[in-house]
């Protein structure tokens, strides 16, 4: 049976409101007196400043002190200073490949005698790592001729990936767009209920099936609903599964099949989900997913809490896949259009000081 999730000012028939948000872990989702005022934001931070100073005040400048450290201390450029800057890439999850690519260039630079003092060293750092960067920063264009446009979410347990429909849901629903959801997690129970939960926060229907129903089939329902009201975008969730697990990971190749049976060029983007604080293990997991079901954008989340963050450039070297969003934040403003210039600024100091 398909179940349907929208706030209504009347109980829908054989559900009462408390239903859904009951296995939501946050207590104040079961008020039903807030709803206007969206419980579940009462007790989170304030959102991220607008533009590069929310990057700056979230990301906590991953590299500003090595690298101010390692250049406020070194006025001779040499050799030993980019072997440093390499080793300072590396611990902060740049990755060995890309970090060794990004200073063998300084170095030839540093030869030619190109860099006059330290600072322009860090200039010409932030504008090697922002290179690396600018060609996968494409946001995620909703192509309108495509209707709905299907995003399918991938990607392995706890990254983030049930609260960052959430969060996209809140962004198209503020840009004028209809859209519908489908819990196609149907291995953990509380993911569907988290599910239904963020669709009446944000007033988006949500296609649903019991615990243990076949995904595949979850898709499948939601798609020609979409279809039949004409919706914008169709977001669907899958479960959790680890890179490693041969069957789940079958199954997202399956969901794909039955969505193409009802349109040929379904789903439109698959977004996988990345784990800011995983590092360089992201990069088997981007690699294992991408052979199952091929991979067309990146989000990163939790570049906010201890997330050494610099993963996205190993990403960017290895795959070229575009990073959508960047998460550095627990609001749905919080979830950002990746921005290379100013995570790069974030990361960086701005000046050597002295």
């Amino acid at each position: 049976m398909v179940s349907w999730f929208r706030r209504k000012p009347s109980n829908p028939p054989g559900q009462s409101p408390a239903q859904a948000p009951e296995a939501e872990p946050r207590p104040d989702a079961q008020t039903p007196a807030t709803v206007g005022a969206d419980p579940h934001e009462a007790g989170l931070p304030a959102p991220a400043a607008p533009g590069k100073t929310g990057w700056l005040q979230r990301i906590g400048k991953l590299l500003n002190t090595d690298v101010a450290e390692l250049l406020g201390r070194n006025p001779i450029l040499d050799d030993d200073l980019l072997d440093e800057i390499e080793t300072a890439l590396i611990t902060a999850d740049v990755g060995v490949t890309a970090s060794s690519e990004l200073i063998e260039a300084l170095r030839k630079r540093m030869k030619s005698r190109e860099f006059a003092d330290a600072r322009a060293l860090l200039k010409a750092l932030r504008a090697e790592l922002v290179a690396l960067l600018v060609p996968v920063a494409r946001p995620l264009a909703i192509d309108a001729g495509r209707k709905p446009f299907v995003i399918i979410t991938v990607g392995v347990n706890g990254v983030g990936k049930t609260t960052t429909i959430g969060k996209l849901a809140r962004r198209y629903k503020d840009e004028g767009r209809s859209l519908m959801l489908a819990a196609g997690d149907t291995f953990r129970a509380a993911a569907v209920a988290q599910l239904q939960a963020w669709g009446e926060r944000n007033g988006v229907a949500v296609v649903a099936q019991g615990q243990n129903a076949d995904a595949a089939s979850v898709a499948f329902d939601a798609l020609q609903a979409a279809k039949s009201r004409n919706v914008d975008v169709l977001i669907a969730d899958t479960a959790g599964r680890l890179h490693t697990q041969g069957g789940l990971m079958d199954e997202l190749a399956k969901v794909a099949r039955v969505l193409k049976k009802l349109d040929p060029d379904a789903p439109h983007e698959v977004l996988m989900v990345i784990d800011g604080t995983t590092g360089q293990n992201a990069i088997n997991q981007v690699r294992k997913f991408n052979e199952k079901i091929p991979v067309t954008g990146l989000v990163v989340t939790k570049l906010d809490g201890t997330a050494k963050g610099g993963v996205v450039f190993a990403l960017a070297r290895e795959f070229g896949i575009p990073i959508r969003y960047a998460g550095i934040g627990e609001r749905p403003e919080d979830l950002r259009v990746f921005d290379a210039e100013a995570f790069v600024d974030a990361m960086l100091p701005e000046t050597l000081g002295g």
